[in-house]
């Protein structure tokens, strides 16, 4: 469960710092590589955050509730880096906004779960 409060954590963090690049995009000529470099690494912790819900699902014999928030999250931001290729910034922007509040949503269920009983 540790692994998987880290792997959100992270998320969260890089999903605030792609909105972060969006602005050096929108401000700066370096600001398009930096912007698609962290959003393949967004997707990489994407992917990473999902098997972390599937570990402390499945072997773990945790809650499976933490699993389908992280694969839309995966999915949403796989879908939002097309938009953002395409140059659809009318649909990118909300998107992004979207992904970053299921992500602090996402954070604050695996943040608040009850500690095992004795």
């Amino acid at each position: 469960m540790r692994v998987l409060q880290a792997v959100v954590v992270l998320h969260v963090a890089a999903l605030l710092f792609q909105a972060v690049t969006a602005g050096l995009l929108l401000s700066s000529p370096g600001g398009r590589a930096l912007h698609e470099t962290s959003g393949i690494a967004l997707a990489i912790i994407g992917l990473a955050h999902l098997v972390a819900a599937i570990l402390v699902w499945r072997p773990g014999g945790g809650r499976a509730a933490f699993v389908p928030p992280a694969a839309l999250i995966l999915v949403l931001t796989v879908v939002a880096a097309f938009l953002g290729m395409a140059g659809l910034k009318v649909l990118h922007l909300p998107l992004g906004v979207m992904l970053f509040g299921g992500g602090v949503m996402q954070l604050g269920r695996v943040m608040a779960r009850r500690p095992a009983a004795a």
